[in-house]
């Protein structure tokens, strides 16, 4: 029997799972990380999504006690520290597939929410304001150009829902050559040719900040920037000034450099549409990443 400590809120039919697997399951939510540290050694598993930040001090103390695994509920791995958790033994698993079609269908979202002003529109209709002319110069999706930061799993799935609207596809990815219905070109042809931008890579240094401003100044003018994606790989000062300036047309958001938020201007100006990062939060997607969570302990722990 293996102790399982869900860090992380996770469905309750994979917290039964689990437990039908002959393990115990203990839940502390929203732990510090001197919480975290303390507890931590104490089990044989953790369960995280992205809120918990599981680092290298955390990693060496539970190497010294118990922990042998870490499943992270949903795509990025960046909020754990995957080189020493090898070096220290401890077996890193994701769940890359349960939550794609969630943040895909966000993302596509956040570009019809931005192409008809439906944020501010929608504020201002609860006001008792009818601003027809102000939100009636929108955009359409329709024989646009939509390029995609990074082409993986989620990229992919925005990408077929790209085709049912007619939309171009380009990528933009050091890792991927081939793509069936998109075209693979570099950074700063996808800047310069794209109506629509939407990022779906991790938070690395050698993607923090990858747009910045001699991209946005590269863009066309009126372009929309979505990111589902991780913040920090988006400047939000320089986007920010590219929308004030009439360059970015506006930006659908939900990760930012700073979460929680509290006092963004550049999450309070009124063409930012602003969600709090719920890519993968349809009940559908927490089901499914639950049903893996579970599967990855059971058969760790068999």
């Amino acid at each position: 029997m293996a102790r399982v400590l869900i860090c992380d809120a996770v469905a309750d039919d994979a917290l039964e799972a689990i437990r039908n697997g002959g393990h115990e399951v203990v839940e502390k939510i929203g732990m510090s990380p001197e919480e975290l540290l303390e507890t931590a050694p104490q089990f044989d598993a953790l369960v995280v999504r992205s809120a918990t930040k599981v680092r290298k001090p955390v990693l060496e103390k539970a190497a010294r006690g118990n922990l042998k695994l870490i499943v992270r509920g949903g795509v990025g791995l960046d909020n754990i520290d995957l080189d020493d958790a090898a070096e220290l033994g401890i077996s890193v698993q994701n769940t890359p597939s349960a939550s794609s079609v969630a943040v895909a269908e966000l993302a596509f979202a956040h570009m019809l929410a931005c192409s008809r002003f439906l944020g501010p529109a929608n504020c201002t209709m609860k006001k008792g304001e009818w601003n027809k002319k102000a939100y009636g110069k929108g955009k359409e999706l329709w024989h646009s150009t939509l390029g995609l930061i990074g082409y993986g799993r989620i990229s992919q799935e925005v990408a077929k829902r790209a085709k049912g609207f007619g939309m171009k596809v380009i990528f933009y990815d050091p890792f991927i050559d081939d793509a069936e219905g998109a075209q693979k070109v570099d950074l700063d042809t996808l800047c310069k040719e794209s109506d629509f931008i939407s990022l779906h890579i991790p938070h690395t240094k050698e993607t923090h900040y990858i747009l910045d401003t001699p991209q946005f100044d590269t863009m066309k003018d009126g372009v929309i920037v979505v990111n589902c994606a991780r913040g920090g790989t988006i400047n939000e000062t320089a986007l920010l000034e590219a929308m004030k300036s009439g360059k970015v047309f506006a930006t659908g958001v939900d990760v930012y450099e700073e979460e929680p938020v509290k006092g963004n201007p550049f999450v309070e100006f009124e063409r930012t549409v602003a969600t709090p990062h719920i890519g993968a939060g349809s009940v559908a997607a927490s089901k499914r990443v639950g049903a893996e969570v579970a599967r990855k302990i059971n058969e760790f722990f068999e």
